[in-house]
């Protein structure tokens, strides 16, 4: 996969034009897209009153980006992971930056300084080609798996294990094709569950050895 990392960005070239579904902050739902990016941001660049969508777009048009999926991310950039999975004629590609400053149980919520905010952004591009429903149920399966790495970290909070953050987003690209299933019986589903998995775990890992990564109400169970 083609990751091109320049601080305070990172991206990630698809190699062609796909069909992307995401709730990313810029062009979000169901898009084409040839590139996905992370911008990293610091409590400086978003001061309380700011248009944050008017600000991105600034940043995104001065580097003639503004057709990409884009996310943002507090976590240092230079921190991403990825992995890449093949399960039969299938590949998958997952690259995630992950940091759980703000990170929920799901049901529940924890409140806390919103300085202190981090999210999960993951991006996955597949090799097989995928109706709408397939995407969708493809959503699903990176997100089951998210959320599979961030329980066994074992990050405990007051409100239980922490099941994700408060802020994360996920975008899964594919080619336009005919298969409408991406379900964990699947080969589909099998590869992108392993790459998500696998480099949302990785990213946590790294967070979690990170100085003062888990703060006040925080502790670890889980296995590093």
């Amino acid at each position: 996969m083609t990751i091109h990392i320049a601080r305070p960005w990172v991206e990630f070239d698809l190699g062609a034009d796909m069909r992307v579904l995401s709730w990313a902050i810029n062009r979000p739902g169901l898009v084409h897209a040839r590139r996905i990016l992370w911008r990293e941001v610091r409590n400086a660049d978003l001061p309380r009153d700011l248009d944050v969508y008017g600000w991105l777009g600034g940043v995104l048009a001065e580097r003639q980006a503004l057709d990409a999926v884009c996310f943002l991310t507090s976590r240092d950039v230079t921190a991403v992971t990825q992995v890449q999975a093949r399960v039969g004629a299938v590949t998958a590609q997952a690259v995630a930056t992950v940091g759980l400053s703000n990170a929920e149980r799901v049901g529940t919520r924890f409140p806390r300084d919103p300085s202190a905010w981090g999210t999960i952004n993951v991006a996955v591009r597949l090799s097989t080609g995928l109706t709408d429903t397939g995407l969708l149920e493809a959503v699903s399966i990176a997100t089951q798996a998210r959320t599979a790495a961030v329980m066994d970290i074992g990050l405990e909070l007051p409100t239980g294990r922490a099941t994700g953050t408060g802020t994360d987003c996920i975008a899964v690209a594919a080619p336009e094709g005919a298969d409408a299933y991406a379900g964990l019986h699947t080969e589909t589903g099998h590869a992108l569950g392993k790459a998500v998995y696998d480099a949302v775990l990785q990213g946590a890992r790294d967070w979690m050895t990170s100085p003062g990564a888990a703060g006040p109400g925080l502790r670890l169970s889980g296995n590093l």
